[in-house]
Formats: structure tokens, sequence, C-alpha cells
């Protein structure tokens, strides 16, 4: 397989060599990217894919969900070439709903089946762990144990002592997730006990989520694995560490940032350019080493600072399967997660 995606990727370069011609030549043109992941997170690789090509860029950035709902409100007049998610359920909406295009095989050969859409229509350019995240010193404290289970934290021991992102894309996977794996009933019980148990809600931050267990406000959280990294090389007191739940637990889902051309484009090619341009080894380097992510590609050196990808036992789940993200969304705003 090594052997396959290497020759793949000497495919993918070639194209993007040739592509990058013409591109410089023509007047200026320009690429349109709906990125539901942060400026301060992707910026620096835009900007580099631009410089590198000669393809202007324009990005409009926003919330993962809110923007794949903008993409399919606006349907074929969505003046969006690309759609670059952090997570496969918003994905998997804008695959179900027609509006992405199949992408060619130089690309999707590069990335393992359980990475990309089954149909070919939106490849993961990263990968990101749910954990739960934790005060070591605070825990030790107050003489908490670490939970076995994400469905654990509804217990009464837990009772607000536990941090979520209701309105984060992530979360909202974590929870389709759970109704893919447990059904929606439990995932609704399981939502309710969460409000009930007093949840913190931190709406769509992680960031501040993090922040509130290292600076010891509360000692767990539940979120995705790279924010320790950055706040902890820029704030060594914090007080942070990680527990991936065990035994192939929901909530240890190991989900993809990724992007897909938008069957409207008129720019399918340019469009192709700089998905691909997402797996080379350069997009792929910055992935693990500057946002702290695991690359999706063979042949890239993952941050030591990171638990080995192979480590974690993450649940039995087709990650196209988290399409369903509207029903997500109504059922944790029913839950009064957001109140």
């Amino acid at each position: 397989m090594l052997k396959l995606r290497s020759v793949l990727w000497m495919v993918v370069v070639a194209m993007l060599m040739v592509g990058a011609l013409p591109a410089v030549a023509q007047d200026e043109p320009t690429l349109t990217i709906y990125s539901g992941r942060g400026e301060s997170l992707v910026g620096p690789i835009i900007a580099q894919f631009s410089e590198s090509t000669g393809i202007q860029v324009e990005v409009l950035y926003g919330n993962t969900a809110a923007i794949a709902n903008q993409i399919i409100e606006e349907g074929a007049n969505s003046p969006a070439d690309v759609y670059y998610g952090q997570d496969a359920g918003a994905l998997g909406a804008l695959a179900k709903a027609g509006l992405l295009t199949t992408l060619p095989e130089s690309i999707t050969g590069l990335v393992a089946d359980a990475f990309q859409s089954p149909d070919g229509q939106w490849v993961g350019t990263s990968l990101r762990a749910r954990v739960l995240v934790y005060n070591p010193a605070l825990v030790e404290e107050q003489g908490l144990t670490l939970p076995e289970s994400i469905l654990d934290l509804t217990k009464p021991e837990y009772k607000g002592l536990v941090g979520w992102a209701p309105e984060n894309a992530s979360l909202q996977a974590q929870v389709t997730a759970l109704r893919v794996l447990l059904g929606d009933e439990a995932t609704e019980a399981w939502l309710a006990g969460m409000v009930a148990n007093e949840a913190v809600s931190f709406g769509s931050s992680n960031t501040n989520l993090y922040l509130a267990v290292g600076n010891g406000e509360i000692p767990f959280g539940i979120s995705n694995h790279y924010y320790l990294f950055g706040l902890v090389a820029s704030n060594s007191e914090l007080q942070l560490a990680q527990h991936i739940f065990p035994n192939g637990d929901p909530g240890a889902l190991v989900n993809v940032a990724g992007a897909g051309v938008l069957e409207s484009s008129d720019q399918k090619e340019l469009a192709e350019q700089f998905v691909a341009f997402l797996l080379s080894p350069v997009a792929q380097q910055y992935f693990t080493s500057q946002t702290y992510e695991y690359p999706v590609i063979d042949g890239i050196i993952t941050n030591p600072r990171l638990l080995p990808l192979d480590s974690i036992q993450t649940p039995e789940i087709d990650l196209s399967d988290l399409d369903d993200l509207q029903t997500t969304i109504e059922m944790i705003e029913n839950s009064g997660a957001l109140d």
C-alpha cells in the first residue's frame, strides 16, 4: 500500500506542477473556499498554497455546521469551490445533499478508506482524537477518578465537574457518533443526563474549555486532543493532561478534518489542486507539527508529542455515517444544552 500511495503521490505532484503553470499565466484565477476550520489553524497553509501555485484564494471562515448549512441553502448558486470542514459529519451532510463532486482517484488513492467518503466525494486531510482533558492536581485534590466511559459523565460523582462545547461541530459529531453506535433514545438520555448533571457549557469554544480546566476552574472537559499542546506551549503553568476512554468506547472517536469540491464549482481543477495540496507532504507535516493533528498519508513523521494513533482503541464506526447533522443539532437544542 505504501508503494502504491507513493506512486500516486508522484502523480499528484506532477499534476500540481503542470496545473500550476497555467494558473500563473492566467489573469489571477480566484478559488473560493468555505472553511469551517479556524483561520489561526489553517490560514498559514492556505496562504502557502496560494503562494506556491499563483492561485488567488478567497476564504469564508465560520462554524463548520453553519458553513455547511449555508452551502446547502445556496445550493447550485453557491460561490464556493471547496468546502473545508473540521469533521466528517458536515462533509457527509453535503455529500448526502448531492452538493459534492467525485474526486479523482489520484487524490482518493492517497487516503485510507476509513478516512474518506465511500463514494470519493470527500477526503480526510488530518485526524483528531476525542479525549477527556483533566487537571491532574484538581483530580488528586478532590479524590476523583478518571471515568472509563463517556457515558459515565452523567453519574452523580461528576456533577458540575465536566465542561463541554455543545455548539462546536466536533461535539456535534461526537453526539452523532453516539446516535449511530447507541441509537437516538440512548443518546437523548445521555444529553439529558449531561444537562441534569450540570455540565458546564463553553458554547463553541474548546480553547476556553481547556483554559478553564488548566486554570483549575473545573477538573474535566470533553474535547479534541490537539488544543492541549499549543496552549501548554504558550502557558506552561496550565495543569493539563488527557485521558483516552478505553475499550473502543464511543468517547474515543477519531474523526477527520477534510475537504470536498462543490459540484456547482466552475473551477473544479483548481479546487482539486487545493485538496491535493492538503494531502502533500508539506501540508501534512504542517498539520502534525503546527496544529498537533495526525497525518492521513504514509511517510509523514508524526509529532512525537502525540499519543501513537494505533494505541487508541476507537469505536467501530464508519465516519460516513455521521451525515445526519441536522437531527443531531435539533437533538442538542431540545436537550437544553444551549440554554
